[in-house]
């Protein structure tokens, strides 16, 4: 399994921005696409934006343009830029493939709290 460490999240104004970061603990290759994951207080896990390993992006309705995903291959890593943060994207954030395998783990993710 590839191990999933999230960081970047924070507390910030709406109006304001993050940057979040996902290291992997081996090769992103071997998925065809990653994703950026959150969950909410008592939501479902959803998935908001999607990275192909040639660098197709897909974003939930939600965050298309203010949400930025992108990889670098080299680090095994991928990020999630959000400007624009609303209220309504505090949540925690996850990264893992998309979609993921069965016997996939989850890392800890990153708590995003939006709040004046």
């Amino acid at each position: 399994q590839v191990q999933f460490v999230e960081s970047g999240g924070g507390l910030v104004q709406p109006g304001g921005s993050l940057r979040l970061s996902c290291a992997a603990s081996g090769s992103i290759f071997r998925f065809y696409a990653m994703g950026w994951y959150r969950q909410a207080p008592g939501k479902q896990r959803e998935l908001v934006a999607v990275i192909t390993s040639g660098g197709t992006t897909t974003y939930a309705e939600s965050v298309k343009g203010r949400f930025t995903i992108s990889r670098d291959n080299a680090k095994n890593t991928v990020y999630l830029r959000m400007n624009s943060l609303k209220s309504e994207d505090t949540a925690v954030y996850y990264c893992n493939a998309s979609p993921p395998p069965r016997d996939q783990s989850w890392g800890q993710g990153t708590q995003v709290t939006v709040s004046s």
